[in-house]
């Protein structure tokens, strides 16, 4: 089955590394779907049902997004919140992310090397996304970890977004 890959970037226009993933994941559409969030709920308002039927008809689900604040953007939270919901996520008949391969894609505005504990901000990004690791765990899914790119905020070296967006399909490939 298919990959679907959430997107959820609030501008997606002005990204680099984001844009050319999507860019890179769109030539191969018999293998994933990309759902931009933004996109699709400009103002805001999700139809979970319409969402939780998307994640159902796919094999893999992936969450692709900016590291906003150290955390994912609004949407992608509010998306979490309605979709992920007890009796269809979790709970009593709530299976439907059990044993799906499950990974996150990011991109890190700053250098790698401040994401260490004795970095800038004394915190790993794997740490700092250990919410969604717990979430996945706790929905019984079958998580995978995930890909990183560092440095988004100053990076000008295409050959290393371009890099990057074949190590991301690869990635994708491979959970």
């Amino acid at each position: 089955m298919k990959t679907l890959v959430i997107v959820a970037h609030p501008n997606i226009n002005e990204s680099v590394v984001n844009k050319r993933w999507i860019e890179e994941l769109q030539k191969h559409p018999g293998r994933y779907t990309v759902h931009d969030l933004y996109t699709v709920y400009p103002d805001g308002n999700i139809d979970i049902e319409k969402e939780q039927k998307l994640v159902e008809t796919h094999g893999n689900l992936v969450l692709q997004f900016p590291i906003y604040w150290f955390n994912c953007p609004p949407l992608l939270k509010r998306w979490l919140d309605g979709v992920l919901t007890y009796g269809w996520a979790y709970g009593s008949g709530g299976d439907k992310l059990k044993n799906r391969k499950t990974a996150l894609a990011v991109a890190a505005g700053i250098k790698k090397d401040d994401y260490r504990e004795k970095g800038k901000y004394r915190y790993t990004l794997q740490q700092l996304l250990s919410p969604f690791e717990v979430t996945f765990l706790y929905t019984d899914a079958d998580y995978r970890s995930f890909f990183a790119f560092y440095g988004a905020e100053n990076e000008k070296d295409t050959a290393l977004i371009e890099q990057s967006a074949q190590d991301y399909r690869n990635f994708l490939d491979n959970l």
